[in-house]
């Protein structure tokens, strides 16, 4: 290995090929087959590694992306990490993650520093959007693409889940079990997901003919175990319901610890439904019946959005739906498979 840092000179002259060459073979530029061979041995044996910080200056792209999520210990958050990078790495690009918390501030300011060109373009999940946010998204230079829902009117590339059907879908299921008496427990309804599985719960709730009340929901401080622990003991203090629908797998295990505390048989007493289907749905006791809403899918796609958006940026945006589905457990149905 050279002793100094060797330099595309070097590397030129250890292959035998002129520098424009060693250059269009590092930059992934079309080369012959002997050419590229000589280049990519001569740069090896010398130690040679590209100035990446110089050469997104000369080619105008760092080849980097950002993702952007409320919570990165949140296993939704971590699954839709992966397939993200699993479908950039494949373009040649890397995955730079950001936590931003619940804080549309803190979203802001990233959106302010990335747009300075420390990455080609960014993945933003925000749990709330506000209009200072929604105006640092209209006016962006960064390729932006958002998973999660946004007003109408708004020409960025998006891509959600219809959380709404998800609840629906554990409404349903539920009441085919013959429970009436459906609770709802709830994430921060100040925030997109909050506001949809609100309304989906009444909307099923209504359909079905079942009654509802403002004892039978309950709103945790956050998404996490901890919030919904507490709100899980406040809400079998003030009703007495045989079924909770929670809104995320986190909120869910709250509520099993909650009905362990009170004795209460889980499935019999108490059916229990979380939403996300993340790897802890299946590691409970018992193991969690959740609503499938597509992390894996919607991350997916935004990553192919992105890469598209990069490819074409005149193109018009776009935003699909990813439906949901509901695997059934035994939290609320006894004799259920894991």
């Amino acid at each position: 290995m050279a002793s100094r840092r060797s330099t595309l000179h070097l590397v030129a002259e250890h292959a035998g090929v002129s520098i424009a060459s060693v250059s269009r073979v590092l930059n992934g530029l079309p080369a012959s087959e002997s050419v590229t061979e000589r280049v990519q041995r001569a740069a090896a044996e010398l130690g040679y590694v590209p100035d990446a910080t110089a050469r997104s200056l000369k080619v105008g792209r760092t080849e980097q992306i950002s993702l952007a999520v409320a919570d990165v210990g949140n296993p939704v958050y971590v699954s839709m990490m992966h397939a993200v990078a699993d479908v950039l790495t494949q373009s040649g690009y890397r995955l730079v993650i950001s936590s931003t918390g619940n804080d549309p501030a803190d979203q802001i300011d990233l959106l302010e520093n990335l747009n300075r060109g420390y990455v080609d373009g960014m993945i933003l999940s925000p749990l709330r959007v506000t209009e200072p946010l929604l105006d640092r998204i209209r006016g962006s230079r960064l390729p932006l693409v958002i998973i999660g829902s946004l007003p109408d009117g708004i020409d960025v590339d998006s891509v959600r889940a219809d959380s709404r059907e998800g609840v629906g879908l554990a409404v349903d299921h539920l009441a085919d079990q013959g429970r009436r008496r459906i609770a709802f427990l709830n994430g921060p309804i100040d925030t997109v997901p909050g506001t949809a599985r609100l309304a989906g719960y009444l909307t099923a709730m209504e359909r079905l003919g079942l009654a509802t009340s403002g004892d039978m929901q309950v709103e945790a401080s956050d998404f996490t175990f901890a919030a919904g622990l507490v709100a899980a003991e406040t809400l079998l203090q003030q009703c007495n319901p045989d079924a909770i629908v929670c809104s995320n797998d986190l909120l869910a295990v709250g509520a099993l610890k909650a009905a362990a505390r009170r004795g209460l048989s889980i499935p019999e007493e108490l059916a229990i439904v979380g939403m996300d289907d993340t790897d802890i749905a299946q590691l409970t006791t018992p193991t969690l019946s959740s609503v499938d809403l597509g992390a894996v899918r919607r991350a997916q796609t935004a990553a192919r959005l992105l890469l598209d958006r990069l490819a074409d940026p005149d193109r018009p945006a776009r935003h699909p739906i990813v439906r949901p589905s509901l695997t059934v457990r035994e939290s609320s149905t006894a004799g259920a498979g894991s």
